[in-house]
């Protein structure tokens, strides 16, 4: 993903399923398409440890990426290029 709209949600109190989906729905209220991949910082995954890559994602339709690239509480979300949306 080239493009796409970074979010930040430092709640304390929702999950990341919740955390994702608030970004998914502005992405898609603001840019009239819906996302399908958003990269989170690795630490945001793994709670306990677990390999975060092996994990499913925790919303459907969006496809979950760790990258050190992005800091903690933050999603940098959009459309993978290789949909056929972009």
């Amino acid at each position: 993903m080239e493009i796409g709209m970074l979010w930040f949600d430092n709640d304390p109190k929702a999950e990341l399923a919740e955390k994702i989906q608030r970004a998914a729905a502005y992405y898609r209220q603001k840019y009239g398409k819906t996302p399908d991949l958003c990269f989170i910082h690795p630490t945001m995954l793994s709670k306990n440890g677990n390999d975060a890559v092996s994990q499913p994602s925790p919303v459907p339709n969006v496809e979950v990426r760790p990258s050190k690239s992005v800091l903690p509480n933050y999603f940098w979300i959009g459309v993978n290029p290789k949909s056929g949306e972009a």
